[in-house]
């Protein structure tokens, strides 16, 4: 029998800095999981720090916090908005894999690697928004977190949820792709990314269900309908399920059911 997301996981933390968590952790915890709310303090030496490594800092303070859980750590983002069925969905990775890197909830820029023999997909994502992380992964992200401090610095913008994938395969740990998402994005787009001549906005490309409350953003239909577009796009442009990842899989079949089947529902 599959085991729910929430009978996987041990603890929950949701990241803010003045953003309002009442309804996001009230939800939370009727679905089960075991909440706090990590702020952010702002500091003096804060001033001149990008946006990106406060963002970073953040995340850092969550994995600190589960190098001392023994179970698998939920981290979301205060943005976030889950679907309403969140407490019935199965885990989307394998529980007994005890080189469990990330599983990401919330998937951005995706792409499938291959399907476990349980059905779990592996594969890559950026954005930080839900995910699941380990002991043992929260230590190597703390790792990475050092390395980005160091260079290019915390004045830098760096996009460094766009490399956790690479870092933590480097270092034998499998990473998971939802087969749908478990949420949505409900933020505002980071400034930086226009900056930096990044996309200025992510949506959910599939979601699991109805969202258990209105994302912060205005037109929810018009940001659903891009969200949805752009991941049949991606689908159909060979960037969810790669050329040579397809050709060079014994398991062709399974990853084409898998990137097809996801998308074959009239919800936006």
């Amino acid at each position: 029998m599959t085991k729910s997301l929430v009978d996987c996981i041990g603890q929950t933390f949701i990241l803010a800095y003045q953003e309002k968590t009442e309804q996001l952790a009230s939800f939370l915890r009727a679905a089960g999981c075991h909440v706090e709310v990590l702020r952010q303090v702002h500091r003096s030496e804060y001033k001149h720090y990008s946006r990106s490594y406060l963002c970073l800092l953040n995340h850092r303070k969550a994995w600190e916090r589960a190098l001392l859980s023994e179970r698998p750590t939920l981290i979301v983002e205060a943005d976030f908005v889950p679907v309403a069925n969140f407490a019935q969905l199965p885990s989307p990775y394998d529980p007994t894999d005890d080189q469990l890197g990330i599983a990401w909830l919330y998937t951005c820029a995706a792409q499938i690697y291959n399907i476990t023999d349980q059905g779990h997909a592996q594969g890559y994502s950026t954005s930080m928004v839900a995910y699941v992380v380990t002991q043992q992964s929260a230590w190597r992200l703390i790792e990475l977190a050092e390395r980005v401090q160091a260079d290019p610095g915390p004045e830098t913008y760096t996009p460094w949820d766009s490399g956790i994938d690479y870092y933590l395969r480097d270092r034998n740990f499998h990473n998971y792709v939802p087969w749908r998402n478990y949420g949505e994005h409900g933020g505002i787009p980071n400034p930086e990314h226009r900056q930096n001549h990044l996309s200025t906005t992510h949506r959910a490309d599939v979601l699991y269900g109805p969202l258990a409350f209105a994302p912060p953003y205005g037109d929810v239909f018009k940001e659903r309908a891009y969200g949805r577009v752009k991941g049949l796009g991606r689908l159909l442009l060979n960037k969810y399920l790669r050329g040579p990842v397809l050709r060079g899989s014994h398991q062709p079949m399974k990853l084409l059911t898998f990137a097809i089947g996801r998308q074959l529902t009239h919800r936006l």
